[in-house]
């Protein structure tokens, strides 16, 4: 892993206005990512988590402050996006979503037919190939939204809670097969989610965000050594500390916007 940082955001402000009044979504957040690292947004309802996200992936435009992607490659897409649900194109089958992003930048035949073979091979999506979304489950429709952002190869992921429809056990088997295939890119991920297991299984930093407006307010390492299972997070008496920290903070947030 790189020590230059790959997301670099400064002093980041979104504000919202509706008739006459305003909400500020975000305020001055600052932040380093660096290159091939896993980091957890983790925050009460309502904070700021997907405005951030959104606004990295060019779908809103901050009031204030900037952000920097840095590029390694000219031809490679800045970020892919995975979101919660609805994520996949209905008409299309789970062969031609995987290969979405790679027709779009009109990349040769060959290299998107090799691209999209390995990545539903790697998802386990290879039989349903010629199948369309209506046919599919959530936890498959997840894999096909997976498997689309790495084909896309791009210089970032960005993840909006993509299993938080999901039962624990498909839940947890879409993790295990994130962490493989981001084991082998190591793609820098910016991922949220609410679930603080999930934050502890699958990140680098878990970074906690406050009540809207959503600040950063404070981040905590995991150094649990990768391979992980998720036995092991949960009978780790340093991670069950995090887990303590990271509840106790979501409920001094939730608490305090009540109030």
């Amino acid at each position: 892993m790189s020590d230059q940082p790959k997301i670099s955001i400064r002093e980041l402000t979104k504000v919202f206005y509706k008739k006459q009044n305003s909400v500020t979504a975000i305020e001055q957040i600052s932040l380093d990512i660096k290159e091939g690292e896993f980091v957890c947004l983790v925050g009460p309802s309502g904070c700021g988590k997907t405005t951030l996200l959104r606004i990295l992936a060019g779908l809103e435009m901050q009031s204030s402050g900037e952000f920097i992607i840095q590029k390694s490659n000219e031809n490679r897409p800045e970020q892919s996006m995975v979101f919660q649900e609805k994520g996949v194109l209905p008409w299309l089958t789970v062969e031609e979503n995987v290969a979405f992003g790679l027709n779009m930048r009109r990349l040769p035949k060959s290299l998107v037919k090799e691209r999209t073979d390995y990545y539903l091979t790697k998802t386990g999506l290879s039989k349903f190939a010629k199948m369309y979304p209506k046919e599919l489950s959530g936890g498959m429709k997840q894999r096909v939204s997976i498997a689309r952002a790495f084909a896309n190869d791009p210089e970032i992921l960005l993840m909006d809670e993509p299993f938080g429809a999901l039962d624990e056990q498909n839940k947890y088997i879409l993790q295990e097969e994130l962490l493989n295939i981001w084991s082998e890119t190591k793609k820098t991920v910016l991922f949220i989610t609410h679930s603080i297991d999930e934050a502890l299984y699958l990140s680098d930093r878990v970074l906690l965000m406050s009540a809207q407006p959503g600040k950063i307010l404070n981040e905590i390492k995991i150094n649990v050594p990768r391979p992980r299972r998720l036995e092991d997070i949960r009978s780790n008496p340093e991670m069950a500390s995090k887990f303590l920290d990271i509840w106790r903070h979501l409920q001094v947030e939730v608490q305090g916007s009540r109030s």
